[in-house]
């Protein structure tokens, strides 16, 4: 709205492209940007916990772990694009500081549901599960500044 108001009042002369242009005239208020954040964020974390339940049910429990814990995290991931816009969200997850971490949580979104789905191995799709979980911690402690530091001091000193 605030980028709407200086180019109105022609405070702002830099040329926008088209793709700029697109983004800014299809942008959400904030209050609508917190609703939709919530909904996705609530609905992943239910995923994520429906998806715990059935992990106990026999047959085919652990395929439906690994398909509602992939798609809980993939929703919560997703419900940021809401707080920050997609491109914005994008372009800060392939940052230098999280490019690592998020090409190994987008590989084991994958390799959870090949796992379950093409290779049939429950074993398998529970190690990626606890891969994501891990990948998706230190992808949002890159968020908080000085967490990484914490948790590697954390742990070298509980190790050391």
């Amino acid at each position: 709205m605030e980028k709407l108001r200086r180019v109105l009042s022609g405070q702002d002369d830099e040329e926008q492209g088209l793709t700029s242009q697109v983004l800014d005239s299809s942008t959400l208020s904030f209050s609508t940007r917190v609703k939709w954040f919530a909904i996705c964020f609530a609905s992943g974390i239910v995923c994520s916990i429906l998806g715990t339940a059935m992990l106990w049910l026999p047959g085919s429990g652990t395929k439906l772990f690994a398909v509602f814990y992939t798609l809980g995290n993939i929703a919560a991931l997703a419900s940021t694009c809401f707080l920050m816009g997609p491109v914005k969200q994008l372009k800060k997850m392939f940052e230098p500081t999280r490019l690592i971490v998020t090409i190994v949580m987008l590989l084991c979104f994958i390799c959870t549901l090949c796992a379950v789905f093409w290779w049939g191995k429950k074993g398998l799709a529970l190690l990626f599960c606890i891969l994501q979980f891990l990948a998706m911690t230190w992808y949002s402690l890159s968020y908080i500044p000085y967490a990484r530091d914490a948790v590697i001091k954390c742990f070298t000193s509980c190790l050391g």
